[in-house]
């Protein structure tokens, strides 16, 4: 003999979807009289594929612009070293304007002020605020708009 299945109710999963895409959930699941609805929103695979293809291009050059620039005799040869460093607190993807098209949070030169957001890094869809750990000069900005960063991994100078 075969399992009786129950009608499966569209209006219920069709009032799951909307839960989910109008919250920044990404996922979920109901159970309810024997009957499980799970709901999976997957992210666009255009967007990734924009963020992924952009640091690439940002990255390359980075590098070889600092080790063509290091023999040149600066005594602040290593970057970790510098006491201006502002590092990345967290792996997530770096961002210098709030938002597209916007006005950068700082530019090379620009005069910061102690807590003043440098930029953001999003990190499992959570935009977190860099804050300047001091104030001073913007003298470098060392990653691109849109580039993946990783723990610790120097993000801009601030003398």
């Amino acid at each position: 003999m075969k399992p009786t299945k129950t009608p499966l109710d569209t209006t219920l999963v069709k009032e799951i979807a909307s839960l989910l895409s109008d919250s920044d959930l990404t996922e979920i699941e109901v159970e309810h009289e024997g009957l499980r609805i799970r709901v999976v929103r997957a992210p666009a695979p255009v967007t990734i594929a924009q963020a992924a293809s952009l640091p690439a291009a940002a990255v390359v050059p980075a590098p070889a612009t600092a080790a063509a620039a290091a023999p040149a005799g600066d005594p602040p040869q290593d970057l970790a070293k510098h006491p201006g460093l502002v590092t990345s607190p967290m792996v997530g993807t770096a961002y210098l304007a709030p938002e597209p098209g916007a006005a950068a949070f700082a530019d090379v030169g620009a005069h910061v002020k102690e807590g003043q957001t440098v930029l953001i890094v999003e990190a499992m869809k959570t935009m977190n605020a860099i804050p300047a750990p001091r104030s001073g000069t913007v003298t470098r900005i060392l990653v691109g708009n849109g580039q993946p960063v990783e723990y610790g991994e120097p993000l801009l100078i601030i003398e």
